[in-house]
């Protein structure tokens, strides 16, 4: 049995009140992922387990701490550093930040961090993986950031007008309004980061434009940050005809789960026929997520994993 000692005498009451979380639930949540024991000793904290899981357990509580310290620890930042540490990674791996007027965002796991290197360095990027991984949230920061630093002069956000089981036909309106429920991440990233009052104002001065994709055809969008969600879901036409809109002073981030497609039949997903088009083309980035970058609660993680396994399992049989 190996063992490890955190002295915790520097933090006041309310520090620790959050370090601790309600009936303990912060270190119950450290003992279950790391299969530790805790125990408190008047201004000590004492793990005991596996050398490998004291260490790793010491590391993560260690990062609570400063997280108390600064007041922003919370059940969610706890949910984001377990995470973080079982996927053997700590948040001083993540060195991007995204600055915007409202507020500053961070990203949650070494290949988010990647994600927002890449879209620094590259005019066009491409983020592919499942659900809950930040792709298209992290998206949206970098062009609120491109907007309010007037690196570009207005954002174009859009996606494949295809139905995933819903009847669009059956929806008021046309073909934008129709396509508008469908987008509502994406607002209501916008709205976060910007307030909803701007960011309605902007759409109204098409400073933001939201469109579904067949809108984009014949058209060339310069200075502007563009941003193809659901990607999986374009037809190999789509694709071709989306990137070569890109136009002077222009970034595009395309993102997408390629183990969700909608397409009906057996059509190609334009999607993942462009991942080897364009593989090896210089100025053009890449940044892959899979289950362990899933940043929303630690079940959806868990189911993640399990329908991989499951489909893993299916192509094997």
């Amino acid at each position: 049995m190996n063992s490890s000692s955190i002295d915790i005498t520097e933090l006041n009451s309310d520090q620790r009140a959050s370090l601790f979380g309600g009936h303990h639930k912060n270190i119950k949540e450290l003992e279950t992922w790391f299969n530790v024991q805790c125990k408190q000793q008047s201004s000590e904290i004492l793990i005991e387990g596996e050398l490998d899981d004291v260490k790793t357990a010491t590391a993560c509580l260690n990062s609570f701490i400063q997280y108390a310290k600064d007041g922003t620890l919370n059940a969610k930042k706890v949910s984001e550093i377990l995470m973080m540490f079982k996927n053997g990674q700590s948040p001083d791996d993540l060195k991007q930040l995204v600055k915007l007027k409202k507020t500053q965002i961070r990203p949650k796991s070494l290949h988010q961090n990647e994600y927002l290197e890449s879209m620094q360095r590259y005019d066009i990027n491409f983020g592919v993986g499942p659900a809950g991984t930040g792709k298209t949230y992290l998206a949206v920061a970098k062009a609120v950031e491109a907007l309010e630093q007037e690196q570009v002069s207005r954002l174009v956000l859009t996606r494949p007008a295809v139905e995933a089981g819903e009847k669009l036909g059956f929806l008021p309106g046309d073909l934008a309004q129709k396509v508008d429920p469908y987008l509502r991440p994406v607002y209501d990233a916008l709205y976060e980061m910007m307030g909803f009052d701007r960011v309605e104002k902007l759409i109204a001065r098409h400073v933001i434009e939201v469109a579904p994709l067949a809108y984009m055809r014949g058209r060339t969008l310069n200075h502007a940050f563009v941003i193809l969600d659901e990607a999986q879901n374009t037809t190999p036409q789509q694709m071709k005809m989306f990137l070569t809109r890109v136009g002077f002073g222009s970034q595009a981030v395309i993102t997408g789960d390629i183990t969700q497609t909608d397409l009906p039949g057996h059509q190609a997903s334009g999607l993942k026929q462009v991942l080897n088009i364009l593989e090896g083309v210089e100025g053009v980035g890449f940044s892959y997520f899979s289950s362990q970058d899933v940043v929303r609660h630690p079940l959806v993680q868990n189911i993640v994993k399990a329908y991989e396994a499951y489909e893993a399992k299916l192509n094997t049989d």
